[in-house]
C-alpha cells in the first residue's frame, strides 16, 4: 500500500515509548540517521512493489492469485507479528531487535530480487514481512527511547519529513526502475540502504530495554498467523474453485476456528499481544473500525490502480508511479495542519469529513479508470490525499486519547496492526471479486461480438491475469476486449472502495461528541 506513512499511529508509538536516558547528544543524530534509513527501506519497498505488480505478473506469467500473494504474504506476516515485534524490542533490546529486523529484511529482499520462480518470490516476501514486523516498531521505539519529551517534536518532525519524501519518491523510483531496468532491482536496492543502517546502529546507537516488559505472546502470534493465512487462502482460491468447493471451505473454516481460538487466548492470557479489554471503550472501538474500513479501501484501490494505468490505459510504469504523487505530497504537507483540526473541532468532525472526502476521491478514480485521462487520475489522487490528510492525524490522537496513559503504546500498535489487517483482507477479497467481474465481462464481450476461433482463444488465455499478453491470433480486437473488461472490473472496485470509505465516515459518527479528558 502506498501511503505517506506506513501506518496511522507511527508517531503515537514514538511518543508512547519512555525515554531511556542512555543516549548522549553525540549519538542522537546517528539514531535518526539509522532509523530513517531503515524506515525508508520499508516504506519505499512497500510502495514500489505496487507499481511493479503488472510487470512481475507479465514477466513470470503469473495469475492474479499469485500476484495477490506477492502482496499478502508480506502483509500477512507484518499484520500477525507487528505487535509481538514491538514487545520483543522492549524485552530483548531495541537496538538488537532493530538490527535483526533490518538484516532479515535485507536478506529477504536479496532473495526476492534473485528468486528463480514465483514460489521462492512469495516465500521471500513473507520473510520480508517478518523482518518489517521487527524493523518498523523497533525503529519507532529507538527514537522514543533516545529523545526526551522536549526533543521529540523535532525528532518526530525530521523522521516524518524523510518518511514523506520516501513515500513520494518510492512510486516514481519504482516506475523508473521497472521501465528502464527490471522489476528485480526494486528489491536489490534494499541491501544498499540496509548495510549502512545496520553499521550505524551497531557502532553508534546505544542499547535500551524496558525493565517493565513482560513475556511474549508467541502462542497468540502463531494463532494469528495461521488464522489469517487460512482465511486469505480460502478467499484467494475461491475464484478458481468456487465458494462451495472443499478446497475453499476447508481453509476458510480452519482460519475462522483458529481465529476464534486466538481471541479466546487473548481474553484469558496474562500478557496478551491484543488486550481485548481496550475495545470496551466506545471511542477506541469506533476509531479502529474506521481505521479498518478506510485503510481497506485505500489498500484495495492502490492495489488495482497500477493495473488500470498500465494495462487498461497504456501508461508507462513511471507515469503510473507519478500518478500517486499528488496523494503523497498533500498528505505530507497537510499532516501538521490537520492535527490542529482536533483542537478546533474535536475528533468527530474530521473523522467524518475526511473519509467522506476520501470516498469522493475513490469515485473520481472510478471515473478516471473509465475515461483513461491522466489528469483525471491526478485530480482523483489529490482529492483522496486531502481526505486522508484530514482523517489521519485526528485518528492517531483519538486512538491515544481513548486509553489510559500506560496503554498508549499498545493502543498505537493495535491500530497499526488493524491497518495492516485491513490491507491484507482487502487485497484478498477485492481481488477475488474483481477477477470474477473481469471473467464475466470477457464472456459478455465474446457473446456480443462475432468471435473467431483465434479471438476466443486469445481472450480465454487472458483469463485469470490482469496483465495478460495477447496472442498474435487475437489481434487488436482481443486486446480491446481484455482492456475494456479489466477497466470495467477495476472501475467497480473503486466504487466498492468508496462504499467502504463512506462506512468509515459512519463509524466516525459513532464517536462520542467532544468532551474534555480521556474516554
Amino acid at each position: 500500500m502506498i501511503t505517506a506513512k506506513a501506518a496511522p499511529c507511527d508517531e503515537g508509538t514514538i511518543r508512547a515509548t519512555a525515554a531511556a536516558g542512555i543516549c548522549g547528544p553525540g549519538a542522537k543524530p546517528w539514531v535518526l540517521v539509522s532509523t530513517i534509513l531503515a524506515s525508508t527501506i520499508a516504506y519505499i519497498d512497500e510502495s514500489v512493489v505496487n507499481i511493479a505488480l503488472p510487470a512481475i505478473e507479465k514477466n513470470l506469467g503469473a495469475s492474479v492469485a499469485i500476484i495477490q500473494w506477492l502482496v499478502n504474504a508480506y502483509t500477512l506476516c507484518l499484520a500477525a507479528l507487528l505487535l509481538i515485534g514491538g514487545a520483543a524490542a522492549d524485552r530483548f533490546g531495541r537496538r538488537k531487535m532493530f538490527i535483526v529486523g533490518v538484516s532479515i529484511f535485507a536478506v529477504a529482499s536479496l532473495a526476492c530480487g534473485l528468486s528463480p520462480n514465483v514460489a521462492v518470490l512469495i516465500a521471500a516476501r513473507a520473510v520480508q514481512g517478518a523482518g518489517a514486523a521487527l524493523l518498523v516498531p523497533c525503529a519507532l521505539a529507538l527514537i522514543g527511547a533516545s529523545f526526551d519529551e522536549e526533543e521529540r517534536g523535532k525528532a518526530i518532525g525530521t523522521w516524518a519529513g524523510f518518511s514523506a519524501i520516501s513515500a513520494a519518491v518510492g512510486p516514481i523510483l519504482g516506475g523508473w526502475i521497472v521501465d528502464g531496468f527490471s522489476w528485480r532491482w526494486i528489491f536489490l536496492i534494499n541491501p544498499l540502504l540496509a548495510l549502512p543502517a545496520i553499521w550505524i546502529a551497531f557502532r553508534r546507537v546505544p542499547e535500551s530495554v524496558d525493565p517493565r516488559s513482560g513475556g511474549l505472546d508467541w502462542a497468540g502470534a502463531v494463532l494469528a498467523l495461521i488464522g489469517l493465512a487460512g482465511i486469505c487462502i480460502g478467499l484467494i482460491v475461491a475464484p478458481d474453485f468456487g465458494w462451495t468447493d472443499p478446497r475453499v471451505l476447508a481453509p476458510l473454516a480452519c482460519g475462522m476456528i483458529v481465529g476464534g481460538a486466538f481471541l479466546w487466548l487473548e481474553a484469558h492470557s496474562g500478557a496478551p499481544m491484543l488486550p481485548l479489554h481496550l475495545f470496551r471503550s466506545r471511542t477506541f472501538s469506533s476509531v479502529n473500525m474506521l481505521t479498518f474500513l478506510l485503510y481497506a479501501a485505500l489498500a484495495a484501490a492502490f492495489f488495482f490502480l497500477p493495473f488500470a494505468l498500465i494495462q487498461a490505459d497504456g501508461y508507462s510504469a513511471l507515469q503510473a508511479g507519478a500518478a500517486f504523487l499528488p496523494f503523497t505530497v498533500i498528505m505530507a504537507v497537510l499532516s501538521r495542519w490537520s492535527g490542529g483540526l482536533l483542537d478546533r473541532f474535536g475528533a468527530r468532525l474530521p473523522l467524518v469529513v475526511g473519509p467522506f472526502l476520501a470516498a469522493i476521491g475513490f469515485i473520481l478514480l472510478s471515473f478516471a479508470v473509465r475515461e483513461g485521462a491522466y489528469w483525471a487520475f491526478l485530480a482523483a489522487t489529490a482529492v483522496l490525499g486531502f481526505g486522508m490528510a484530514i482523517a489521519v492525524a485526528p485518528l492517531t490522537t483519538t486512538v491515544i486519547n481513548a486509553v489510559p496513559q500506560d496503554k498508549t503504546g499498545v493502543a498505537s500498535g493495535i491500530n497499526n496492526a488493524i491497518a495492516s489487517l485491513a490491507s491484507l483482507l482487502a487485497v484478498a477479497i477485492f481481488g477475488a471479486v474483481a477477477l470474477g467481474l473481469y471473467d464475466r465481462s470477457l464472456d459478455r464481450a465474446l457473446a456480443q461480438s462475432p468471435a473467431s476461433a483465434g479471438l476466443s482463444q486469445a481472450v480465454d488465455a487472458a483469463r485469470g491475469q490482469f496483465a495478460a499478453a495477447i496472442a498474435n491470433g487475437g489481434g487488436d480486437a482481443a486486446r480491446t476486449i481484455v482492456r475494456a473488461s479489466l477497466a470495467w472490473s477495476i472501475e467497480v472496485m473503486m466504487l466498492f472502495a468508496a462504499a467502504l470509505a463512506v462506512c468509515g465516515a459512519v463509524s466516525g459518527m459513532l464517536l462520542p461528541r467532544p468532551t474534555a479528558g480521556r474516554r
